[in-house]
């Protein structure tokens, strides 16, 4: 049986971000109702326009939040809903003091837990959206394999230990960390007091279509300005650095689809669930641009097909989830893999056999 009813109502705290309005998106189409959270009428009008045009006007519905981080900011959108998933995130400057942005990190989740805490009577499950920045240590000097039950420890000491003077990448790592691990601290403090559970989904780098408000590439999110940066503007990465340079990824679509799944699947309550396709290389998606110089002006300025480039690549960092497959299914992009590149899995047979299939590669994203 799902966890949130058939027909149930669904807060999405974020609503019209690039994540978050793909699973709203799927969430009305599975027959869910949902209510959106934005800071804004205007983004909130959006939304509507966008959903009613699909149908589903009458299913939808957005409420301000103007801030987050205030206490009971949720306290009321939540009285009368079934199930949570908290894809707001803080809006990020460029601070001078780390804890201008690990602080709200960890309040704007927390906060969407207390309120469930004190108001949320119907809510069977939360769905947090982090991030596998949570789990991979960065600059490896060693081949090593990071699964669910590991946890990203390099980053918060390295901001704890140097500041202000800490990479910029590794304060945004370090508040991705603080965030789900005071989730989960919250959640253990108060299990006994709560009729709801928690599940964390842990993506990797994002890519695939938006369908949010993208007025220019300031409106794209990290990773899909990063994909922009170097295959449709001019790039300010060194050609070589582009041609070796690899992440996992994941298409937004089955980001949004695993948030779904995850409120679906009574087994997945209690569990973070990392959900990579795959191994992408910038030197794919550069071929895949190329092909379409002849129906669109990209950028001019990039390296050509490098046949033997898989084979000749050392990665240090692989990932196994030990969770995925059980929980979430197989009926997606998510469960695809490339050849030479096995995702493996301890939860039994039923999981190793839901990997057959080949991923959507970028071509197709």
């Amino acid at each position: 049986m799902p966890i949130v009813p058939q027909g149930g109502k669904v807060l999405v705290s974020g609503a019209n971000g690039y994540i978050a309005m793909w699973t709203v998106k799927m969430l009305l189409e599975r027959g869910y109702r949902v209510r959106g959270t934005v800071r804004s009428e205007n983004k909130g009008r959006f939304l509507n326009d966008y959903f009613a045009k699909l149908g589903h006007g009458d299913a939808f519905e957005f409420a301000i939040v103007e801030d987050f981080l205030e206490d009971d900011a949720f306290d009321e959108v939540i009285k009368d809903v079934d199930a949570i998933a908290h894809m707001a995130s803080p809006v990020h400057s460029k601070p001078s003091d780390p804890d201008e942005i690990l602080k709200p990190a960890v309040r704007g989740t927390i906060g969407i837990l207390k309120s469930a805490l004190k108001n949320a009577s119907r809510v069977r499950r939360i769905v947090v959206t982090s991030s596998t920045a949570t789990i991979i240590t960065p600059d490896l000097t060693a081949a090593r394999v990071f699964s669910e039950e590991d946890w990203n420890e390099a980053c918060p000491k390295e901001v704890k230990e140097l500041g202000a003077k800490a990479r910029g990448v590794s304060i945004y790592r370090a508040s991705k960390v603080l965030a789900e691990r005071a989730a989960w601290d919250f959640y253990k403090q108060h299990k006994s007091q709560i009729q709801w559970d928690l599940t964390v989904i842990n993506p990797p780098f994002v890519f695939g279509p938006p369908i949010h408000d993208v007025r220019s590439p300031k409106s794209l999110n990290l990773s899909l300005l990063a994909w922009y940066q170097r295959l449709v503007s001019e790039s300010p990465e060194e050609k070589d650095e582009l041609s070796h340079w690899s992440c996992g990824w994941v298409d937004v679509r089955d980001t949004a689809l695993a948030h779904v799944m995850a409120l679906e699947k009574e087994a997945a309550g209690g569990e973070r669930i990392m959900t990579p396709s795959g191994r992408c290389f910038w030197q794919e998606w550069i071929n895949a641009v190329n092909s379409l110089k002849q129906i669109h002006s990209l950028h001019t300025n990039l390296l050509s097909d490098a046949p033997n480039f898989f084979m000749s690549t050392l990665f240090l960092a692989r990932w196994t989830s030990l969770r995925k497959s059980e929980f979430l299914g197989s009926n997606s992009r998510l469960w695809r893999r490339r050849p030479r590149i096995r995702w493996r899995t301890s939860r039994g047979a039923g999981g190793r056999n839901a990997l057959v299939n080949t991923y959507r590669p970028p071509y197709r994203t």
